[in-house]
């Protein structure tokens, strides 16, 4: 399957009114933002597990990342709670389960293989650091080679300047209503700008994202070398 896998594209999806369709795993459902290979592909998807669902254990060739949206994501490692943000490794292997229901957000396959740091960041207790501009917030959660990853928090009225992103940036929109010179993007709002792109952001009211650069086509290790 392809679907929005043309990296050098721009692409914009409501995830709110996508349709959720079945996985190999009774219970859990999924909503495909970008997907690239049958069963085991490069993908980025939003996933919700219904009370009491599991998944087989399986290894993750490509590595795994994921940020905890609503309920409670689990794994023989721990519980996760909203807010929590999940890296596994390339080669590491978990059974996932989720007791009470979850929706996660969730990208395989999609991690150099030199990055092996297992991480689990709780966001709703880590420190936020003032951003470049006044009224911004950011939360960083991950940064290797070429790809940072953070949360980012924009009160009411912020502007930031204009830039560009030379390996792509990927965009979940939380809370609020996030914008740029190309629309307005409400909650639930997907947006990956391709690898060369430029805009100049704004919130008239506010808003939380998940962002990710340094990643479009592949990330780069500190060494250069390519995903």
């Amino acid at each position: 399957m392809d679907l929005h896998a043309d990296l050098t594209q721009r692409a914009l999806l409501d995830t709110n009114a996508l349709a959720w369709s079945a996985s190999p795993m009774a219970g859990v459902e999924r909503r495909m933002l970008d997907r690239r290979g049958g069963e085991v592909a490069r993908a980025t998807s939003i996933v919700r597990y219904a009370p009491g669902s599991r998944f087989e254990r399986h290894v993750h060739g490509g590595g795994e990342e994921l940020l905890v949206l609503e309920g409670t994501f689990s794994d023989e490692h721990g519980y996760y709670t909203a807010g929590t943000y999940l890296r596994n490794p390339v080669g590491s292997s978990h059974t996932p389960f989720s007791d009470g229901g979850c929706t996660i957000l969730v990208k395989l396959q999609q991690m150099h293989p030199a990055d092996q740091q297992r991480l689990v960041v709780d966001t709703t207790n880590a420190a936020w650091v003032p951003g470049l501009v006044p009224g911004l917030q950011v939360l960083p959660l991950h940064a290797w080679g070429s790809e940072h990853v953070a949360l980012v928090r924009w009160a009411p009225g912020t502007v930031f300047q204009p830039h560009g992103h030379p390996g792509g940036e990927e965009i979940l929109v939380l809370a609020g209503v996030f914008q740029d010179g190309q629309g307005s993007y409400p909650a639930g709002s997907w947006l990956r700008n391709p690898p060369g792109s430029v805009h100049r952001p704004w919130s008239e009211a506010g808003c939380s994202i998940w962002v990710k650069t340094g990643h479009l086509p592949a990330t780069l290790g500190p060494d250069g070398s390519e995903a």
